[in-house]
């Protein structure tokens, strides 16, 4: 019997590195606000690095709200768009092979988002993690929360539902 050599861990490890990239330099809106992703398995974390267009109130000086709402839509869009695509890429066959050559499954539509403001968010970089809540066929609901210094305490939180693509596309 002979079995098929797994492929080194820094091999896969960049693929899906590789991959991710792809999938967020897909979306101009992202590049805009400058948002990255980090990878850990198949958990994500979204930074919104510092910039000054992204102050709506310089006063204060505290992140704008449209910026800091686009933010958390962004990351539970991508998280719900990662999922899809890491069932493709770790299902191998063809599937795989149009996720390395950086054809995507659509990405979910927003539905609405509910976003609640705790804080103001201050002049200084942001993180975010998305937890899917459920992930059908044609729903998915997605809660995410992002914080700045201390993770226990986020400065703001959404709740979005969203509609999936179709599985076949």
């Amino acid at each position: 019997m002979n079995r098929r050599k797994p492929e080194p861990v820094q091999v896969v490890k960049q693929r899906r590195d590789a991959a991710l990239q792809r999938l967020v330099d897909g979306v101009p809106y992202i590049r805009f606000l400058g948002v990255r992703f980090e990878r850990r398995g198949d958990e994500l974390t979204a930074i919104l690095p510092y910039s000054d267009h992204l102050i709506g109130n310089p006063v204060l000086p505290a992140l704008h709200g449209g910026a800091t709402g686009s933010f958390l839509e962004i990351t539970a869009i991508v998280e719900l768009a990662w999922s899809m695509v890491w069932e493709r890429m770790e299902g191998g066959g063809e599937a795989a092979r149009a996720i390395e050559e950086g054809r995507f499954p659509p990405l979910p539509r927003t539905i609405d988002m509910t976003i609640d403001y705790l804080r103001s968010g201050l002049p200084r970089d942001a993180y975010a993690r998305a937890r899917v809540n459920r992930s059908g066929r044609r729903y998915a609901s997605v809660h995410v929360e992002a914080w700045q210094d201390n993770r226990n305490r986020p400065f703001v939180q959404a709740t979005g539902h969203f509609l999936m693509p179709r599985r076949d596309a």
